[in-house]
């Protein structure tokens, strides 16, 4: 009973913590950064060119280029995600059609650059934080990055610098520039609220279950385990469970251990380098598998 209320808190609070930062982030959109044409990345970046060219309003175009990344998230982060982001978005353009009402807070480029980024990080950090997703650029470069030896960030910063190249053509190097100065202050800010911006983390279990959680992550999130024995000075022996994953994984991975062992213990650290082949769930992981469980 305890722990079905200790859940339902904290989904609620999530939940509130999503609406908080969709609301940060599309009000800085609407007021500091669309006004004066500065661009996001992703597909936020791409629906503010075609609005600016077509004006069809950006909320729509949001919602309908995102629907089809949502389903390619949904297929490699599980339906939570799926819930979190259906939400996230859904809310984020509602947000954007009534923000657009409001006036530009400053016409000053380099003010808009700064505070609307800083504001943009702020909100795009607590989505992130709390398991959700306002634009599903991600979902692809996660797919990507799975497939080749690209991270992620590398996909998704080739694919935002694509984007202000196009801009650049269209509404002027100066644009585009500024672009890019707020998609790196956005970075940096995502960076310090959500403690994950870093694309590749590594994460340190230690449970009871080390055999099924590891399973259990490797058909949630496509990522194979290291176990290990361990022994703790009065728990006894454990096993220790290490794994890399991506900053969009780290909320599933989170809640994969405290259903399967609310006692495990949890220790997340950034990547700077992987050095040598990083083992990604494909094909090939998978037969090796099958064939060690035969």
């Amino acid at each position: 009973m305890e722990k079905l209320k200790s859940q339902k808190y904290k989904t609620i609070i999530s939940f509130f913590m999503l609406t908080v930062g969709v609301i940060f982030a599309s009000y800085a959109l609407e007021t500091f950064l669309i006004p004066n044409t500065i661009l996001d990345g992703g597909v936020t970046g791409i629906s503010i060119i075609i609005s600016k060219l077509t004006n069809i309003p950006l909320s729509i175009l949001v919602l309908i280029l995102n629907i089809p990344l949502i389903y390619i998230g949904y297929k490699n982060m599980g339906r939570g995600f799926l819930i979190r982001t259906v939400y996230s978005m859904i809310l984020f353009s509602l947000s954007l059609s009534y923000f657009s009402y409001f006036e530009s807070i400053t016409e000053q480029i380099l003010l808009a650059t700064v505070y609307g980024g800083a504001l943009l990080g702020i909100g795009v950090g607590l989505v992130i934080h709390f398991g959700g997703c306002v634009d599903g650029t991600e979902s692809v470069a996660l797919v990507i990055s799975k497939k080749t030896s690209f991270s992620v960030g590398q996909v998704v910063l080739v694919f935002n610098l694509i984007i202000y190249f196009v801009a650049g053509i269209i509404f002027g190097v100066d644009r585009a520039l500024y672009s890019l100065l707020t998609y790196f202050i956005t970075f940096k800010v995502i960076d310090f609220v959500s403690e994950g911006i870093d694309q590749t983390k590594s994460a340190l279990i230690i449970t009871e279950k080390g055999t099924d959680m590891a399973n259990e992550i490797y058909k949630r999130l496509g990522r194979t385990v290291t176990r290990l024995k361990g022994n703790g000075l009065i728990s006894g022996e454990k096993e220790v469970l290490y794994c890399v994953l991506t900053r969009m994984e780290i909320y599933e991975l989170k809640k994969i251990c405290n259903d399967m062992d609310e006692s495990s213990f949890i220790s997340i650290s950034d990547v700077s380098e992987i050095i040598g082949n990083h083992i990604k769930s494909n094909k090939k992981t998978q037969q090796i598998i099958k064939r060690k469980k035969k």
